[in-house]
């Protein structure tokens, strides 16, 4: 029995044009999917907005303070904090130069519709679950920021957050290469994984669909993240592991990006990949 799977895909941010450009801000757009991934180089003043957002999403400041208002809510965020923005009108002012990543499910169509790899996704992706909303939040929806610094956890390097449609994980930095003999292979069955790398060096280890037919089998990739880059698509095994310095670069293939959100803390890029029984979640964020 053939099954069809969606392609990896990389977005490579350094080496290719960002999809929304003005003098004060340079936007990278790629989508899995049931997400959209938006990084955003901005200088001081720089004004983020969403006209009329008909769900949640999620801004997570990299290195840069910002204004995020919603309906009559304004807070000011500092860098490295994430905050779950409630659907409707919105915005984010950079306080500074820097950068900006957000996080968004598929209703947000003009950003589904501009994502570099948009043609991946062309006839859908059959064998991705449906994104299914949680309940509203029980004291309403508002503007929510989380200090990453505060969720740190001395047994993991996981900081996962969840909002209605979906879950992010803001990886703690991994200041030395990962033993390659204590990787974590995994498959994912019916649900997009993403990762975004934002500063490092990573490799991402995949091969897919790993089925008991051998013809459904694609060739191994071996997939380098320069700096910025954005790693996305289905696979269903892999591993990934960050590397001190770039040792060597490895062939793989010149992918768009994809998912939903596993982010990492490498410099820019997102990967996609899947994580079988996700109960009613089916898309997650990543970020180290």
């Amino acid at each position: 029995m053939t099954i069809q799977a969606t392609m990896a895909t990389a977005a490579r941010h350094y080496a290719s044009p960002a999809q929304h450009t003005r003098p004060d801000e340079s936007t990278w757009i790629a989508r899995g999917a049931n997400f959209v991934v938006a990084v955003s180089q901005v200088k001081a003043g720089a004004q983020l907005i969403r006209d009329n957002q008909p769900d949640e999403y999620m801004v997570f400041l990299v290195d840069v303070a910002a204004a995020i208002e919603a309906g009559e809510e304004t807070i000011a965020a500092r860098p490295d904090t994430l905050t779950i923005v409630p659907p409707g009108v919105s915005s984010i002012t950079a306080q500074g130069d820097g950068q900006i990543v957000r996080v968004f499910s598929t209703q947000a169509s003009d950003l589904v519709a501009a994502a570099s790899n948009a043609g991946v996704y062309a006839n859908g992706a059959p064998e991705v679950a449906p994104l299914l909303p949680w309940p509203d939040p029980p004291q309403g929806f508002k503007l929510r920021n989380y200090v990453l610094a505060e969720h740190t956890r001395p047994d993991t390097n996981m900081r996962i957050f969840r909002s209605t449609n979906l879950m992010l994980n803001i990886m703690t930095p991994r200041m030395v290469a990962r033993d390659v003999r204590k990787l974590s292979p995994h498959s994912h069955a019916d649900f997009e994984q993403g990762s975004l790398a934002v500063r490092g060096d990573w490799v991402h280890h995949m091969r897919y669909p790993w089925t008991a037919d051998m013809l459904d089998w694609k060739n191994d990739e071996h997939i380098g993240n320069g700096q910025p880059v954005a790693v996305g698509g289905a696979a269903q095994g892999d591993s990934h592991q960050p590397q001190r310095q770039r040792r060597r670069r490895l062939a793989g293939r010149h992918l768009c990006a994809a998912a939903h959100g596993l982010f990492q803390q490498a410099r820019h890029g997102l990967q996609c990949r899947r994580i079988p029984h996700a109960g009613r979640f089916r898309g997650s964020l990543a970020v180290p």
